[in-house]
Formats: C-alpha cells, structure tokens, sequence
C-alpha cells in the first residue's frame, strides 16, 4: 500500500495543542509561564471544540469523505475522541505537577478537607453570609424540568436519594456574575479554594431533605459554529442588526461535550446522556479544574518571585524610524517594515494620526477584522473623519468570537461619520490592508500599509507579525482597486503585485512554484520557504509535493495544522517542516521563491488554507527593497535555524531538535530590537 502523504486537518491541529501543553512541561520554561500555557492549551481545546468539531458533528451522518485522507465526519469524531482522552491524561498529569511545584512557594489549591479547623469555621461562614444566599438549586422532576446549562459554565450535580429511595438529580449553578471564582483562604492569597468546590463540599446542606449518593463538577461546551451568511440571508435591509440577532442563537446551540471531575455512577451519566442528547462518547473525565483560567489569578500572588516569569520585555523603536520626523515623509524616502513584537506599534499609530491631521490627506480606507478593546486605531479613524477625511472601513462582522466587539466598533466608526461596509457575502475579509490617498503637489501620492496580523495593540506584543508600508504608486493603485471592489460588493480580478485572494493568490502561488520547478528542469536550483500557521490546501500541498519530487528544496515553518507529511522517503524527503511554538504566538507569513539576490518575497494575510486561498479576501505583498528583502531572509534562516522551541515534523511525529539547544529564534529577534534600540538611541 501507498504511504499516505495527507494528515487530517483536526488530528494535525490536536498535535499542535499537544506542543502547546509540552511548553507546560518544559522546566526550562518559567514556572508561572508554564501555568500559563497548560491554561492556553484548555482555552485552544475549547474553541476547537466549539468551532472544529460542532462543525463534523453537523455531517456525522454523512457519507461524504474529505480530500486528503479520505475520512468521513464521523471516523474523524471517533479519533479526535480518543486523542482528547490521551490529551486529557497528559494535561492532569502535568497540572498536578505544577501544583507540586507551587507548594515550594506556598500555594496550594485546597479542599475543604485540606483546611485547619479554624479555617473550616471561616469558610463555613463565608458560605453562609457570602454564597448561599446567591445559589439557585434545582431539583430535576417532572415539574422541574432539566434546566438549561449554560456554554462553558461550572455546575454542580449531585445524585440524590429520597426516603422511598427514589433517585433525583440535583443541579447548582457555580457562577453567576457575583461569586468570585477563587476564594482566598491565606492571607496572601497562596492558599485558596475554588468557588465550585466550596459549592459541591456543601451540598449536602443544600439538599437537606435527601441523601447524597455521588457528586461532581460538570461543564459542558455547545457548538458555536455558526454561518453567519447563511442565518442572515442576502435580503436583509440592515445587516448588522441581523448578526447581532444571529449571534444570540449561539447560546443556545446543542451541547458537543460534557466534562467532570468526580466518579459519577453511570445511571447518572445516562441520565445526563439523554438530557443532553450526547453519547457517551462524548463525555470526558478530568482530575483538573473543569477550568484553567484561574490560574493567571494565581500567577499575581507570585508576581514578587521574578524567577517565575519571562524577563520583562517590550517592543523597541525601530532603527528604521526616526521618530521625530513624519511617517509621511519617512515612508516616502523608503520602504518601512515593522516586526512585531520585537518593534513597537507606535510608529504606525503615529502615521495614522498623522494622516488624520494632514490637510493634503484625502482619505484613509482600512479593513478592520480583530481589535483591541480600548483601539487607538478607531480613535484615529474617528479623528479622521472629524477632521473632515474621507475615511472607508471595512469592519469584518464575522471574525468569530470577535463579532459583538466589531458590532460596538461599526457603530462608533459610523457615529463619527466614517463609512462602514461588511464585506462581501460568502467571503470573509481577513486582509490587513490601509490605504491613505494624499493629494501632493504634482500628483497623487498613496502611502500603503500591508500586515500579517490584524490592527490590534494588545495582540501586537504577544504576536509575531510584520507591517510594511510603502509609498510606491503601484501598489497604491492596486490597493485602491480593492477598497472600490469591496465597495461595490464583489472581489479583485487581475493584479501585477499584489496577491489578492480569492481569484489572484492561489493561482500567482501555483505559477511562482512551478517558476521553481523549471529552474531544476534548466540544470539550476530550485528553492522554496514558508512560514505559515497552518497547510491545508490541497491544491497547493501537492503542488509542493511536486515540486520536492522534482528536486526544489522546500523549507517550511509552519506553527499549527500542516496536512503534509514530511520526511517520507522517495515522496516528500525533499520537503523540511518544522513547528515553533514559544513564548510569542508565531503569526508572521513569509513566502520565498528563489535563494538570495533572485528571491521573490512576500508576507502576507493568507495561510495556505482553502478558506484563506480562495474564501477569503486576503492580501500579500511583495518586498521589492533590497535591505528589507535580507532581513527577512535572515529571520526565516534564523526560524529553520531554532533548536530550542523547533520541532521538526517527519511523517506526522513532531520531536524536538535537541535537548541542549543554542539558539531561540524569538529571543534572538528580541536581543536584536534591543540592541538596535541601544545602538540608535
């Protein structure tokens, strides 16, 4: 039989979360560092959860198969099953010893039993004064029908016996917006208990009239898989109002998985079962916390224990801005990139605010998909437009989990007299594009800033990602040609620069790596470098796969999903891939055709996934400066070069390159920046 040379997509996205929690493990990582990625690696399984596998279970029943290795949605159910369960495993073990770890420093997640006597009588007190007046209890009957369980919620449930030794199921709400979820019980706050097992040790007090068989914690996730365009429909007369009304319904979406804590008998659980609609396949058992998110609060108990935590970094001025000059007149002399985090956001702040004040600045067009709560992005927007700009926004209503913080932001945009549009139907925008039009002494003059990750402060020091502005009409034009397409409701047909999916990206892509491929054929060498998140479109995995077969070189780094398998003999050993995970979520795309002087590069919007490639509205630009073509040449020699945080994938198995590694690539970028800052006053 054939080597398959495809993974799947959700079990390669699995292996990914699974580097995510061996940063947990890894001693060599801070301790509160390492409480933070085993809280990271729950947050990602969740939206996994939600998003990945509501969406399988919507075609569990079909026979269809997917394009790469042939699996229907329920085969897929089955074995993301059962890695959950390993995942699990793995996560309960190292969240125990973490907790090990603490107690050198005096922190210990308690129970009730764990307490002195004094203690016991204080907590006791707080039940009664602060909790139990704020509980609602439920006894499930035939006049108190099960009630509904919130998406990600705490619940206690309790098996109860009456006196005619009927069995009853008690249900109790662990949060509700007043109870605070971590209750100190030293003075320090190193000590403490947990809100749902203060809630779960008293439940005998609160069912006072039965007796408690069993008890646990249960939580339970519901599909968040909304299709925002296919609820809302094409005739509506205020799209937004209508994804507002959508995004309701996501609540109430039927449950994917239920999680407990303790032994529940399996009548209960059965029980639980039909309530529920779910088989008992999708029930999972953890002997951690049903949620990890406490533990940041645990971090700031520590945070006089420096040797706990990261060194302290932030980003640095970039030796390519002088900061007292215009952005304006700077980008016009030259080319500009930015890499994030290492160099600080603020010089791109500051052109958007000069622009908004500058009386030759015509208009500012941008494309708006994630921001931060407090943007000073939008404030700039906003004085734009009241300083008389024209400003055109394009604000991505179905960024998914982000759709109610850009509903409030359209709406502010829309207050201070800025021109909103939502994209096109069908088609997410997910570039990261800003146009500003200046209308100069002879001419038209375009300045052009193109990204990899999205508008957003916050995200821009945890984040790797570059910004590139230029002032080359060129690119301008075609700039403007996608804001006046996405204006008028339909997409870029023709570019000579810029990649502009869905219609000019993956087919310029196919054309640059068969550019490689007829290198090899004239007797020269071929070469080809990605960095990208994820690798899932068939199309171009196999166009690579063709091109190592035919003697291109091919170098990959790819962070999370890679559907290609690398390293297999006779098929794809021509093909290097490598995963980064570490203290910067890798965010940067970087496509590379050619070696040295003759490389064509890009970064870019798009990973090469279907939904990026050709269902999306993304944007790539080429590097045409020189100086700023060799730094980031250097940087992705820097990433292949990684032997501290790299693992490197051979037929689907990630390992780590070595164990005494020498070079960390995100920390060599950060000494660089600092050192670039020092050197540049």
């Amino acid at each position: 039989m054939e080597k398959m040379l495809y993974d799947n997509r959700e079990l390669s996205w699995l292996k990914f979360n699974k580097r995510v929690l061996e940063e947990a493990e890894d001693k060599r990582n801070p301790l509160c560092e390492r409480l933070s990625f085993v809280s990271i690696f729950q947050s990602n399984l969740d939206e996994f959860t939600m998003v990945r596998v509501g969406s399988l279970h919507a075609g569990e029943f079909s026979e269809a198969r997917e394009n790469k290795t042939g699996m229907t949605c329920k085969e897929q159910l089955t074995e993301i099953g059962k890695e959950i369960k390993k995942l699990l495993e793995y996560k309960d073990n190292i969240y125990e010893g973490l907790m090990k770890e603490l107690e050198t420093y005096g922190v210990r997640e308690l129970r009730f039993n764990d307490l002195t006597e004094e203690e016991k009588d204080k907590v006791w007190k707080y039940f009664e004064q602060e909790v139990r007046p704020f509980l609602s209890p439920q006894i499930v009957g035939k006049r108190q029908p099960f009630p509904f369980l919130k998406n990600q919620e705490i619940y206690a449930v309790v098996e109860l016996k009456t006196k005619s030794n009927n069995k009853k199921i008690g249900i109790i709400p662990c949060s509700n917006g007043v109870l605070k979820r971590v209750i100190p019980v030293s003075a320090d706050g190193r000590r403490f208990m947990l809100m749902e097992e203060l809630i779960l040790h008293f439940v005998g007090e609160i069912f006072d009239r039965y007796l408690v068989e069993s008890k646990s914690l249960i939580r339970i996730l519901r599909n968040a898989d909304i299709d925002v365009d296919e609820a809302v429909g094409d005739d509506e007369d205020d799209y937004r109002k209508a994804v507002e009304e959508v995004l309701k319904t996501r609540k109430r979406l039927a449950p994917l998985q239920l999680y407990f804590t303790r032994v529940m008998d399996d009548s209960i659980i059965v029980r639980m079962c039909d309530y529920l609609m779910l088989n008992k396949s999708q029930i999972y058992h953890s002997e951690a916390p049903l949620n990890l998110s406490f533990l940041f609060q645990i971090q700031d108990t520590l945070h006089d224990q420096k040797e706990l935590f990261f060194e302290r970094r932030i980003p640095q001025k970039s030796p390519m801005i002088e900061e007292r000059r215009s952005m304006i007149e700077q980008i016009k002399e030259k080319d500009i990139l930015l890499s994030y985090p290492y160099e600080s956001m603020r010089p791109f702040l500051h052109l958007l605010n000069e622009a908004a004040s500058d009386p030759a600045v015509v208009s500012i067009k941008m494309t708006l998909y994630r921001l931060a709560n407090n943007s000073k992005i939008v404030e700039a927007l906003v004085e734009a437009a009241e300083n008389g700009k024209e400003v055109i926004v394009l604000v991505e209503l179905r960024a998914r989990f982000d759709e109610e913080n850009n509903i409030r932001w359209s709406k502010q945009l829309e207050d201070a007299g800025c021109r909103v549009i939502y994209g096109l139907s069908h088609l997410k925008v997910h570039s990261k594009l800003c146009l500003i039009t200046r209308k100069g002494k002879e001419q038209i003059e375009y300045i052009t800033q193109i990204g990899t990750g999205n508008y957003n402060e916050k995200t821009s020091k945890i984040y790797t990602d570059y910004t590139f502005m230029t002032s080359m009409s060129e690119i301008g034009v075609e700039a403007g040609m996608i804001f006046n397409c996405l204006s008028m409701g339909r997409t870029v047909d023709e570019t000579t620069h810029l990649l502009v999916a869905p219609n000019c990206l993956r087919n310029k892509i196919l054309d640059l790596i068969q550019g490689e491929i007829d290198k090899v054929k004239d007797g020269g060498q071929g070469y080809i470098g990605l960095k990208l998140n994820s690798l899932t479109d068939k199309v171009l995995i196999d166009k690579l796969i063709e091109a190592g077969q035919k003697g291109v070189k091919i170098q990959m780094v790819v962070r999370g999903i890679c559907c290609l398998l690398a390293g297999i003999e006779g098929k794809t050993d021509n093909i290097e891939v490598i995963s980064i995970v570490g203290r910067y979520l890798e965010h940067s795309r970087i496509y590379i055709f050619g070696k040295e002087k003759e490389a064509k590069v890009y970064i870019a919007s798009a990973d090469f996934m279907t939904r990026n490639t050709i269902k999306r509205v993304e944007v790539a630009a080429p590097i045409y400066d020189e100086a700023i073509k060799d730094r980031i040449l250097e940087d992705f020699s820097v990433y292949l070069a990684d032997d501290v945080k790299a693992r490197q994938q051979i037929d689907g198995t990630y390992v780590r390159k070595g164990k005494e590694g020498k070079i960390n690539a995100q920390e060599y970028f950060m000494e660089r920046a600092y050192k670039n800052a020092s050197e540049n006053g």
